[in-house]
């Protein structure tokens, strides 16, 4: 089975953010932040690609496909 890992939990140790704020940040709730960053849910390009900018990365750079 494919899965998409990321690197979300990382990035925001390394900016000092919590989950709300970059839940705030990009439009959607802390819950979804949760999901994602624990690999129970996959972010829709849209949404991943508003987590890259948010990030200043490239996609390849937060998301992995496993």
């Amino acid at each position: 089975m494919t899965k998409i890992t990321n690197r979300i939990k990382v990035l925001r140790a390394e900016k000092n953010i919590s989950q709300e704020v970059l839940a705030k940040a990009i439009g959607v709730s802390r819950q979804t932040i949760i999901s994602i960053e624990g690999g129970d849910y996959s972010p829709s390009v849209t949404l991943a690609f508003k987590i890259a900018k948010y990030f200043n990365k490239k996609l390849e750079e937060i998301f992995t496909l496993k």
